[in-house]
């Protein structure tokens, strides 16, 4: 079961016309796995609802939203000892999908809808297989306007800063359990130097240095090392390239990078990030990330930064 709060932009921000009038959503969410190792979950996700085509009576909408979800049974070494998919209350979740609404009376709609929600609670707990649903929409939306009308007129002028470069300086901590015997929550750090450009209304284009330090690996490298004599180093660097797609002060995060000092070979040689980052300031930014290793959560980063322009 699904409830949905959406907001339609009418152009008094730029962007707003820049992405066709977006619609930006809350959506409660409730599912009952029927199995008593999974057992229920809830979620609240923000969502911005991008129109692929629309006429006064139908429209065909791409959403994309992040939020977080609670499960009612997670992973329990003595009680709930099967549930290998969940291992925390908390988890944070991803919900993507494709809509089409037809009008069936003035202000209604009917609603069938394609997509796919993902849990996870990106490594902070084990084991951390996470969810991925599949999921086949039916239901009803009540348009308060149809059809839509901007009531602010679509700005033509550019932003002053395409072609500008401009320099990012920050850092991030995260948590991370190592597996379901070893209950510790170990410290990663990251320090990171980005050289960026915005290269049109809605992308910056980035690149530069990281460097990490995951305490977690000091512990793995112990338990697995012959001896404890000369044992490698586990910090990490590496160069990484990125694209932000910018919605006003908020943008999608894509990261790409490949360590090229890596003594302790704990993972691929390369790793991507997928985020969502805030200008709280023209130079003050924070971002949630998801650092990834091949398709598998690495850390969950809370990040802070600087942002300096040239």
């Amino acid at each position: 079961m699904e409830l949905n709060l959406q907001r339609q932009t009418n152009g008094s921000e730029p962007w707003h016309a820049w992405y066709r009038y977006p619609r930006i959503g809350l959506a409660l969410v409730y599912y009952n796995y029927h199995n008593p190792v999974l057992d229920r979950s809830y979620a609240a996700t923000t969502y911005i609802s991008k129109s692929l085509f629309r006429t006064p009576r139908q429209e065909l909408n791409f959403r994309l939203g992040t939020g977080v979800a609670y499960f009612t049974n997670p992973f329990d070494l003595e009680t709930n000892h099967k549930n290998s998919i969940v291992s925390s209350r908390l988890n944070a979740t991803m919900q993507m999908r494709f809509e089409y609404d037809v009008s069936v009376a003035e202000h209604t709609g009917l609603l069938v809808g394609l997509g796919l929600n993902h849990y996870s609670n990106g490594a902070t707990t084990k084991p951390n297989f996470g969810i991925n649903l599949p999921t086949v929409y039916l239901g009803i939306n009540y348009h308060q306007q149809r059809p839509f009308v901007p009531t602010v007129p679509a700005s033509e002028d550019m932003p002053t800063d395409i072609g500008q470069d401009f320099f990012n300086l920050s850092t991030s901590i995260g948590f991370k359990q190592r597996s379901p015997v070893d209950r510790q929550k170990y410290l990663v750090q990251s320090v990171s130097v980005l050289g960026g450009r915005r290269v049109s209304r809605k992308s910056n284009v980035l690149v530069g240095l990281e460097g990490f330090y995951d305490r977690s690996l000091i512990s793995q490298l112990r338990d697995t090392a012959r001896t404890t004599d000369r044992l490698p180093d586990v910090k990490k660097a590496s160069v990484v390239l990125g694209h932000e797609l910018l919605f006003g002060r908020l943008a999608l995060v894509t990261h790409l990078g490949f360590y090229f000092y890596n003594p302790y070979k704990s993972n691929v040689f390369y790793y991507e990030r997928l985020g969502l980052k805030y200008h709280f300031t023209s130079r003050v930014f924070g971002a949630i990330d998801l650092k990834v290793h091949r398709g598998a959560a690495d850390v969950l980063e809370f990040k802070a930064g600087m942002k300096f322009n040239h």
